[in-house]
């Protein structure tokens, strides 16, 4: 247990000193950065629910609705880029002061900071895969595509929502062209992500099970873990006897399982224990 007249970097500083955690990362370390998440404080999604993958399997009218949305929502997620909290924790990584990263986050904002070796949990918005050949292409690719056979989108104007999607008149929906593979010309192109619904490849799910069960804990970092994918990872270091730490503002799925939460914005906690760790 920690003591309770500690300031919170120093709680953090003498539970991480020379223990080596994983750590987990949430759309709040993206927050910052112009990238709006998912839940409110109280772990609340906000507004409509997502696609469901089932849904973008089966109905092409409602891959047309997720490109039109998407196709307006990727450039603010081409233009982010890593704040301070995802320099702290490269600088961490870079010092093996932290065994590692796991993010929920599907931004590569953390591999733009320099960490190496990201366990991308819920996958990458910069890359396209064509469900009819397999084959991937970048997003900025499919990005060109989309504007060509879309000219009438130019200067739409529409409400940022989560992982590049927006809140898009349906209107504007109802002649959108999704371009075709330009690998096999396949109808059926998916973002590199798992998609609410959808389960998270069984490979990157081992890998990061097998990572967190090498660490010395685990720190989650802007996140409230109601996504079982992330929640299970918790449970595992708490069934190992190892601590379960987080960084978050607001409620989080692991409340009743965790030696240490800390509400603070991770942008301005993490620097400070970087710089701590660091002397």
């Amino acid at each position: 247990m920690t003591d309770t007249l500690d300031t919170p970097l120093e709680q953090l500083h003498r539970l991480l000193a020379g223990r080596p955690f994983m750590v987990l990362s949430g759309a709040g370390i993206s927050t910052p950065s112009g990238i709006p998440d998912y839940r409110d404080n109280d772990g609340v999604r906000r507004g409509k629910q997502p696609m469901m993958y089932q849904e973008f399997l089966a109905d092409p009218s409602a891959r047309r609705r997720y490109w039109a949305r998407a196709m307006l929502g990727w450039p603010r997620i081409r233009e982010a880029r890593p704040n301070a909290a995802h320099a702290a924790l490269a600088h961490l990584q870079a010092r093996q002061q932290i065994a590692g990263l796991i993010t929920q986050n599907v931004d590569t904002l953390h591999d733009q900071a320099g960490s190496q070796d990201v366990i991308e949990l819920h996958g990458s918005l910069h890359r396209v895969t064509c469900l009819d050949c397999a084959q991937s292409s970048e997003r900025q690719a499919i990005q060109r595509l989309l504007e060509l056979h879309n000219p009438y989108m130019a200067g739409v104007d529409a409400v940022q929502a989560p992982d590049g999607d927006t809140l898009l008149d349906p209107t504007f929906e109802e002649r959108f062209q999704v371009p075709r593979c330009p690998h096999c010309d396949g109808e059926r192109l998916k973002p590199d992500v798992v998609f609410f619904g959808e389960n998270v490849a069984p490979a990157t799910a081992a890998k990061a099970l097998r990572s967190v069960e090498q660490a010395a804990g685990l720190l989650v970092v802007g996140s409230s873990l109601m996504a079982y994918s992330a929640f299970r990872l918790c449970k595992a270091v708490v069934e190992q006897g190892k601590p379960l730490i987080a960084i978050n503002v607001g409620k989080t799925r692991a409340d009743d399982l965790l030696d240490l939460k800390i509400a603070a914005s991770c942008e301005q906690l993490l620097p400070l224990l970087a710089e701590r760790l660091g002397t």
